[in-house]
């Protein structure tokens, strides 16, 4: 298992399996898997993830059972091996939604990512990852011409002969900050969050910018506040559509909030106690439970 920092699982990561990413240029291993009745099948439509009807888990498929599928899949990608059994992602988002009714529930992943074995989340985010870059990207981004899934779905090729650009999935790095001054945290929270919804801060990493430049620019454009230390505390993939979450802990300065309210719409300084009581209504709540963002919370709680 990959582990977070104290010891702990985060959410969406590789989780131990196998990404077999030796054998996605074998052809001929990769058609074979997909003629293999043990395969498994995760299906994607439209970013939402196919779960059982009476319940919350990934429905994954066998080939066994629903071969058929392969064919009509928009893209197929190889996710890994568990143990000798290969898992696929199909995304089937060119039919109706009712089309898929028989098989199960169509669920944003996110709804259900806490309650999951740390497996099943990995391998339904990696799979719900994949098959929206490979929606973004079926023309060439220098020519235009149409583009192949090659190497089992982890690169796009350019089909004009002039230009065969290879394109691999799309990663955005993000920090993501603790931001701390003495026994206080602050929370800050966006207009577009539901209600009550408070986290620490985050933004995207520019072109040559260090991680660490990027959390400090990050603070002081959102709450204008200086940073005396910065330390990395773990990683999370968020492919919510396609980020990493890169997290960090820092020490401000100073207590003085300026706050860019194009940025952000409200920040508080918060105590252990006052994120002990949170009322988790439409006053205050903390972030999802399957977010790196509670466990750089959660972590300070617990460290006093």
């Amino acid at each position: 298992m990959i582990l977070g920092q104290g010891g702990l699982v985060n959410f969406y990561t590789s989780a131990g399996f196998n990404r077999a990413a030796y054998l996605r240029s074998d052809m001929g291993w990769f058609k074979a898997r997909l003629s293999d009745p043990a395969t498994q099948i995760h299906v994607v439509w439209r970013g939402r993830t196919l779960v059982g009807i009476e319940d919350s888990n990934p429905r994954i498929l066998t080939l066994a059972d629903h071969g058929m599928l392969i064919e009509e899949a928009a893209t197929i990608v190889l996710l890994g091996l568990d143990g000798e059994i290969a898992h696929v992602a199909i995304d089937l988002s060119q039919h109706e939604e009712n089309r898929l009714a028989a098989l199960g529930r169509l669920v944003d992943l996110r709804s259900i990512g806490p309650l999951l074995p740390v497996m099943d989340g990995a391998l339904a985010a990696l799979a719900r990852g994949m098959a929206h870059w490979h929606s973004r990207h079926l023309y060439c981004g220098a020519c235009g011409h149409p583009t192949e899934s090659v190497q089992a779905g982890h690169v796009r090729h350019c089909t004009n002969s002039q230009c065969g650009i290879e394109t691999f999935p799309r990663i955005d790095p993000a920090v993501i900050m603790r931001v701390t001054h003495g026994d206080r945290i602050l929370m800050g929270r966006q207009a577009i969050w539901p209600p009550g919804m408070h986290s620490v801060l985050a933004g995207f990493v520019e072109t040559g910018e260090t991680l660490e430049d990027a959390v400090r620019r990050e603070t002081m454009e959102e709450v204008g506040l200086k940073l005396d230390r910065v330390e990395y505390f773990g990683s999370q993939p968020w492919p919510f559509p396609s980020s990493l979450m890169i997290a960090f802990s820092a020490e401000a300065t100073s207590d003085d909030v300026h706050l860019d309210r194009t940025e952000i719409d409200e920040v508080r300084w918060c105590t252990r106690e006052d994120l002990l009581a949170s009322p988790e209504d439409e006053n205050f709540r903390l972030p999802r439970r399957d977010s790196i963002s509670w466990r750089l919370i959660s972590d300070w709680i617990e460290a006093k």
